[in-house]
């Protein structure tokens, strides 16, 4: 048997910009003034029922006439994680396709972390790439899921299982909105800015163990500054590793175990953040026990954890079922870093000294009973 052989060679697919202009804005937000029709193309606006209904959005909302202003249209959402699902994609999809929207047309996201991720991944499959901006309504969506492109979905209560790599070209950040969350909402984003903390800011780990009652009572300048250090922190890093083969995969601190709690407990039982900071103190206890870090350095972040509320002991109080830790290990397996047996975690050495281990199940297993 003879054969020949030839080489195809591709570029590097293109993620659908080549920068995004982060925009911080102070005062009140201001969406109508911010989003008027400037005739520059077409737009979808996404958001949910529940951030349609903040004052803020009020005026920006009504301006729609069934849902329709112009040329731009507006696309409300069922609120919450149980709706972030391929159908609710497919409905971005269909709500822009049945309004002849083209690739040259803009997707904007306005809400949190839900809302970002299936809009920008909604604008990442319609018509193989349209433009995309975000709005990012809650902390947790401002400080990491509307910063680097990650987009997507959850599937058969598995955490964003479908998705792609796909950037907003323009990030418009109000920390204002901060003041409108309730407790829940707030803490589940403090946990995420907590995680850049300790991953890369020795600054804003001092700011939440020595200024928690400023970050608790939501002071402006104490949030300001810690928005702006998490999302340059993050920016940087995806800039150096956009799709997560190397250094971004840093980002994931408590991640994989927070993400197998939330898939037990059920998908929205457990707060994404409050399933991350609960995942940090396991990475932790785990790094303790490996002996890559100290029991002082993990007590010591234990410690400032509990003054936020953050559940810290091996078994979360959502887990009741006997079997649970076994459960969390199977949902582990199917985390997004493994590459092959054996899971993949983020642990550290020290404060903002973090590495990337593969771990046998043992190991996993004996911090989480």
């Amino acid at each position: 048997m003879t054969s020949e052989t030839f080489l195809l060679s591709y570029p590097a697919v293109h993620p659908g910009t080549d920068t995004t202009q982060i925009f911080f804005h102070s005062g009140a937000p201001d969406l109508l003034s911010l989003y008027g029709n400037d005739g520059s193309g077409r737009r979808i606006f996404v958001t949910d029922t529940k951030i349609a209904a903040l004052p803020a959005l009020k005026s920006f909302i009504t301006s729609f006439t069934s849902g329709k202003k112009g040329n731009d249209i507006v696309l409300t959402l069922e609120t919450g994680e149980a709706h972030k699902t391929i159908e609710s994609v497919l409905l971005i999809v269909k709500t822009a396709l049945d309004a002849n929207f083209s690739r040259n047309d803009t997707f904007v996201g306005i809400g949190g972390g839900v809302i970002c991720d299936m809009t920008a991944f909604a604008a990442a499959i319609f018509k193989r790439g349209a433009r995309v901006e975000l709005v990012p309504t809650t902390l947790l969506a401002m400080v990491d899921a509307a910063v680097g492109g990650k987009t997507g979905c959850d599937f058969e209560s598995y955490k964003n299982m479908i998705g792609a790599f796909f950037p907003a070209a323009v990030l418009h950040v109000f920390p204002q909105f901060v003041q409108s969350l309730d407790e829940t909402q707030y803490r589940s984003g403090l946990a995420e800015a907590f995680k850049t903390a300790l991953l890369y800011s020795a600054g804003s780990f001092s700011d939440f163990e020595l200024k928690h009652e400023q970050i608790k009572t939501r002071d402006k300048a104490t949030l300001d500054n810690i928005i702006r250090t998490c999302v340059k922190a993050k920016a940087k890093i995806v800039g150096q590793d956009f799709t997560e083969r190397n250094i971004r995969m840093q980002l994931n601190f408590g991640h994989t175990f927070g993400h197998a709690l939330e898939t037990i407990s059920g998908l929205g039982i457990v707060p994404h953040g409050d399933a991350v900071a609960w995942g940090i103190a396991r990475a932790l206890s785990l790094s303790a026990n490996k002996g890559l870090c100290s029991a002082g350095y993990c007590n010591r972040v234990a410690a400032v954890m509990q003054k936020y509320g953050w559940e810290t002991g091996p078994v979360h109080h959502t887990l009741k079922n006997s079997n649970a830790a076994a459960d969390l290990l199977q949902a582990m397996k199917k985390d997004k870093k493994n590459t092959g047996r054996l899971i993949r975690v983020i642990l550290q050495k020290g404060l903002c000294t973090t590495v990337i281990q593969e771990v046998p199940d043992d190991e996993i297993l004996s911090v989480l009973r």
